[in-house]
């Protein structure tokens, strides 16, 4: 997807950017929601600092000025040469955007493969940077260590492993919450919602990805587990979620004839997985989600047999699914990657259905992985981190451990002051 033209400054704009700039890119959707609340955080930080982003919608709308759309649910279908075409002219027109209006930090979100590049370009014109989303070099790849050290002042990690991970590596990091766990459930609310769901039993949410490459990989297999599941329990129902419409229409094209008992709609992912007994879904942060609503879930992600033969040799972690890997141990079936397919996910599934105590261990192995993420707030962390960094603070321990407890006292005391 091409990037948007932006408008020249006037010589007010120019002269007030300097040491204010805060640059972000982001080249999914997934990184448009990331970055958005620490957008607006930012703002309601410090209303003088400049905001501009190559991203998406939810940047635009948190309150950044927009230099290019990357980030949107029509980038996700961009591959090859197309990906590699977009990244290379952001590259160019933020080293130019840079050299005009004097960025201070530079916020890659997520993406790496995508950032990384841009990184390298900014950082010669002494632009510091503060990575949103830790690079997954615990996972593989971890010789990447080196290109990180080098090319950031602050990783910003949202799982709570990461921190010391990176720390004992070199690498400056603060764990900051992560927004998904965040959330408050209203559940009164959802339990009006869900009365408008099927009444059957069991009740199972099916969530195929975000990314159209991700349904074309898991959808014919995740269907044909609850079909299966369907033949053991013929009162079972099944709703699938789709991020968006188009993807809704995706699963569609790929499944022309849904079995009976399958219900598709968009959205309405907190009151699907109220609804549910248990979860179908691709490995990603959807699983944290499910993981805030402790509900037992079954994570998959299929690959071709040859990647499943590089993964093994790539891949260090034990475990894949991400409310797995932040627990330290297998609390719920996963099936990341794996050329296996219904029969081994409907077999998995089906035991968390027939067995209420496995069921019950799962529920409660979730809520604890939960509370690993309690008293965060990411998004204002987040901008208290990149306000430090912009302002030229240091990156030792001590001084990042510091920044957020001195944030919090700044935002009491206003409070004070605006309070009658």
């Amino acid at each position: 997807m091409a990037t948007k033209s932006y408008p020249s400054p006037t010589m007010a704009q120019t002269a007030s950017d300097r040491r204010t700039t805060v640059l972000f890119t982001a080249f999914e959707p997934s990184g448009d929601a990331h970055a958005a609340p620490v957008i607006a955080a930012l703002l309601q930080r410090d209303p003088t600092i400049r905001i501009a982003a190559w991203g998406g919608p939810r940047m635009r709308a948190a309150g950044a000025e927009m230099l290019g759309i990357t980030a949107e649910d029509g980038a996700m279908g961009l591959a090859g040469l197309a990906k590699i075409g977009l990244v290379r002219r952001v590259r160019a027109a933020a080293v130019a955007w840079a050299r005009e209006h004097s960025v201070a930090v530079h916020v890659p979100v997520d993406s790496p493969a995508a950032n990384f590049p841009v990184v390298r370009a900014l950082r010669p014109l002494g632009v510091k940077t503060v990575h949103l989303v830790a690079p997954q070099l615990w996972a593989w790849g971890g010789w990447r260590i080196r290109k990180l050290r080098r090319r950031t002042d602050l990783v910003l990690c949202l799982l709570p492993f990461e921190q010391e991970w990176f720390r004992s590596r070199g690498v400056p990091a603060v764990f900051i919450g992560h927004p998904v766990m965040e959330r408050r459930l209203d559940v009164a609310g959802l339990n009006a919602e869900a009365v408008r769901l099927p009444s059957g039993s069991p009740r199972i949410a099916m969530l195929p990805g975000s990314r159209s490459q991700e349904l074309h990989a898991n959808l014919r297999s995740l269907v044909g587990t609850f079909t299966l599941l369907r033949q053991a329990h013929p009162q079972a129902e099944c709703v699938l979620v789709a991020a968006n419409a188009n993807l809704q229409q995706l699963a569609h094209q790929l499944m022309p004839s849904m079995p009976s008992g399958l219900h598709t709609q968009v959205g309405g992912l907190d009151a699907v997985l109220h609804w549910c007994d248990v979860a179908l879904n691709v490995s990603g942060t959807v699983s944290l989600d499910v993981a805030l609503h402790a509900k037992p879930m079954v994570g998959v992600y299929r690959v071709s047999a040859p990647s499943l033969v590089a993964s093994r040799l790539l891949l260090r972690s034990p475990v894949r699914l991400l409310p797995n890997i932040i627990a330290g141990r297998r609390v719920v079936p996963e099936f990341v990657p794996t050329a296996a397919g219904s029969e081994a996910f409907a077999g998995a599934a089906d035991a968390l259905i027939r067995d209420s105590v496995a069921a019950a261990e799962a529920r409660s192995a979730l809520r604890a992985v939960v509370q690993r993420f309690a008293g965060h707030d990411s998004g204002f962390e987040a901008a208290a981190f990149i306000d430090h960094v912009r302002r030229g603070g240091g990156t030792e321990v001590g001084a990042l451990d510091s920044v957020v407890p001195a944030a919090r006292a700044s935002q009491t005391t206003a409070a004070r002051m605006a309070s009658p």
